[in-house]
């Protein structure tokens, strides 16, 4: 495996004695340090999540991510962040030790040492030198999940007697330890735009309680805490909260007063994401809710709408106290919600954790401010969900699925001229010797992940080649391509069992996914899109690898694919059925199925004009609206509608293009500053493959 390995000089992997295998622990690692003319430098690997604090304020977060068997290491310059006299440095370490799409279910462990000059000046060993070490206790561990796909939610008790009180380290087992390789984010903080409204709250113990499966089933192969093992419940809580009619309120965002049993709605201005910080004092003893979500439709804030507890709770009494929260999350509005005291809450904002805006070389130089809007929607969701790999959203998931990958991938080098954290996310995947849970040959779906409920998606599986094919020509970096080529040719024998006398794919298992609409109820028993981006994968491994043979049969399938789907109406079918041993036509057309067909290659301009005008004249944006068609499914965001717009930039469609850019983004663009998921508002709306309408922006001449 060609990566960078780092070497600690003095630092050891440690965690606390006794927990290195509990669910939701916290440990921080404090020392001081002098401003000195000397760089100064912390080299830091961790697992699963630290934070890093100087002089209360966060300046850092990770660790950027690698495949089983590695773990990257960072080096973060504090030289210039240094004030004069004595500085405080503290690392806060999460460990959780569950499944999820998120951070890898591996054992907790932290190594870090701090360099002045070059010397080693404290550094993590049993015992430690030159830190203190606590835990943080104050952060309430028996909590529900955040999401099926991410850990645990944050609740913290600043009762007195949970004071963080002195732990103590011992050696883990020794780590591989690779280079960061993807840029650092910049130290940016983020206020508030406006407070705007408030009303009371009151508790209706009648009001369904929020059950979704990563609070109710928690099972064997699924892990967390049971409900009953919790010892807070804040999705119950939150879930008995009946809201009055928010009234307006307009104040500064500075201090913000919350009586007890009210709530106070904040905008952000745009949905952002990121790490809460703020001041809080408290007027007797209560709870502040601090609930959020990229939406508040008619005015009422709902955490859970996306599948995900968007809550954070400070236990309290009367005091002042500093909050700073371990994890990033994503929000245009916020509700801080007070219950049995007042609060206020002061310099409420976030640390942002996203690319770094200094790494973007691009520019919009167009005078259309829809499409300025768009614009900047789409660099924030690219920088939202470009951190340490491509995520699909820096929300419920923070995951890197394929397919979204392919799309974040050249937004990348459009943005920046470079493929950096393609780089990194590509080679993730080829890191672990095997993929415990799904079967030999296949590749996660989403990776760095855990998979123990044996779920992939072979689609996505064959986007890795796709991806990697473009890869290699935007990068020139064929020393990967030839890395990957036992994992991809194995994923091609993987596929080998699946084809039928025709040498089409039937009765793939698991997830077979085409897009998020009507086509993907329709990938049995042979899906001719999962087929057409079958004979695509066949071609980019023949181009990469120089196979002649396996060229020849991908223009084979080609063939069988057109002549097979092809129906009286003009339209391609989306699958057949095998009934009696005979494969038939479901005679169900989507959309989606169309762009496929054109995407891949079945079909041209050239060799289906009827049906290439067709779509350019009549589909798109406002299809729905005009009533056309109807018996063609319409096609969702993803991907469907992308393909459309891709297929509109391959074939110079250059003026329907930049219509139907506006069509599809503008209300997206205005309502949450991000690109959505879907077209509807149901789901994440800040998705990383939707920042690639910035790569048609460039070919239509607005990004330069």
């Amino acid at each position: 495996m060609n990566v960078h390995k780092y070497s600690f000089i003095k630092a050891r992997p440690v965690w606390e004695c006794g927990t290195e295998k509990v669910m939701n622990r916290t440990i921080a690692l404090c020392t001081s340090i002098q401003k000195s003319d000397k760089p100064v430098v912390l080299a830091l690997a961790a697992h699963c999540s630290f934070t890093v604090l100087l002089n209360g304020k966060i300046i850092a977060h990770g660790p950027a991510r690698a495949g089983h068997g590695y773990y990257r290491a960072d080096e973060l310059v504090l030289t210039d962040l240094l004030s004069d006299g004595e500085n405080t440095l503290c690392i806060r370490i999460a460990g959780y030790n569950v499944n999820s799409f998120h951070y890898l279910d591996k054992p907790s462990f932290v190594c870090a040492e701090l360099l002045v000059g070059g010397e080693v000046v404290a550094y993590t060993d049993a015992p430690v030198v030159g830190f203190s070490v606590q835990g943080v206790d104050e952060r309430m561990t028996k909590v529900q999940r955040y999401s099926f796909q991410r850990h645990m939610v944050e609740c913290y008790d600043l009762a007195p007697e949970k004071k963080s009180a002195p732990v103590e380290l011992s050696l883990t087992e020794e780590k591989e330890f690779i280079c960061r390789d993807v840029p650092y984010g910049e130290v940016e903080e983020l206020y508030p735009k406006a407070v705007f409204a408030t009303g009371s709250v009151s508790y209706d113990e009648t009001r369904p309680v929020y059950g979704n499966r990563e609070v109710t089933k928690i099972y064997d192969e699924f892990f967390g805490y049971p409900v009953e093992e919790l010892e807070f419940r804040s999705y119950e809580t939150a879930s008995h909260m009946a809201f009055s009619d928010p009234k307006p309120y307009e104040i500064g965002a500075a201090a913000i007063p919350v009586c007890a049993e009210t709530y106070v709605d904040v905008d952000m201005g745009v949905n952002y994401t990121g790490i809460f910080e703020f001041e809080l004092e408290a007027c007797g003893k209560g709870e502040l809710y601090v609930l959020f979500d990229e939406l508040i439709p008619g005015g009422q804030l709902n955490c859970f709408r996306n599948g995900t507890s968007n809550i954070v709770v400070v236990r309290a009494e009367n005091g002042s106290y500093n909050i700073r929260c371990q994890e990033p999350y994503t929000m245009r509005y916020i509700r801080l919600v007070a219950k049995g005291c007042s609060f206020t809450v002061k310099g409420l904002r976030l640390f942002k954790v996203a690319f770094p805006a200094g790494k973007i070389t691009a520019k919009f130089v167009g005078e259309d401010d829809a499409m300025r809007r768009i614009y900047d929607a789409a660099v924030e969701t690219f920088r939202a969900n470009t951190v340490d790999i491509y995520m699909d959203c820096p929300s419920r998931e923070r995951a890197g699925w394929l397919c979204d990958s392919f799309f974040t991938s050249r937004v990348e080098k459009t943005l920046t001229g470079r493929s950096d954290v393609e780089k990194a996310f590509l080679s993730n995947f080829l890191m672990p010797e095997k993929f415990e849970f799904i079967p030999e040959g296949m590749l996660p779906m989403c990776y760095p992940a855990d998979h123990n409920d044996h779920t992939y998606i072979p689609n996505w599986a064959m986007w890795y080649v796709v991806e990697l094919g473009e890869y290699a020509k935007r990068s020139g970096d064929y020393e990967l391509v030839a890395e990957a080529k036992d994992r991809v040719y194995a994923l091609l024998n993987f596929f080998r069992p699946f084809e039928n006398e025709y040498g089409l794919l039937e009765k793939l298992q698991s997830w077979v996914f085409v897009e998020w609409s009507k086509a993907n109820e329709l990938v049995q028993d042979v899906s001719f899109a999962t087929n057409m981006l079958y004979a695509t994968m066949m071609d980019t491994i023949a181009e990469l690898y120089g196979d002649e043979p396996l060229k020849d049969e991908a223009a084979k399938l080609r063939e069988t694919i057109a002549k097979m789907s092809m129906t009286e109406s003009g339209f391609f079918c989306d699958n057949m059925y095998r009934r009696d041993g005979k494969l038939e036509l479901s005679g169900e057309r989507t959309e989606a199925c169309q762009y496929y067909a054109f995407f891949c290659g079945i079909a041209t301009p050239e060799s289906h004009p009827w049906l290439w005008n067709t779509l350019v004249n009549d589909f798109g944006p406002d299809r729905v609206k005009k009533g056309v068609y109807p018996e063609i499914w319409v096609a969702n965001a993803f991907i469907g509608n992308y393909l459309r717009l891709d297929l509109l930039d391959r074939y110079g469609c250059h003026e329907a293009l930049y219509e139907n850019i506006k069509g599809y983004f503008t209300y997206m663009a205005d309502r949450t500053g991000t690109l959505w998921e879907l077209t509807a508002d149901h789901a994440s709306c800040n998705h990383g493959f939707a920042s690639h309408v910035l790569y048609w922006m460039e070919h239509l001449g607005l990004v330069k």
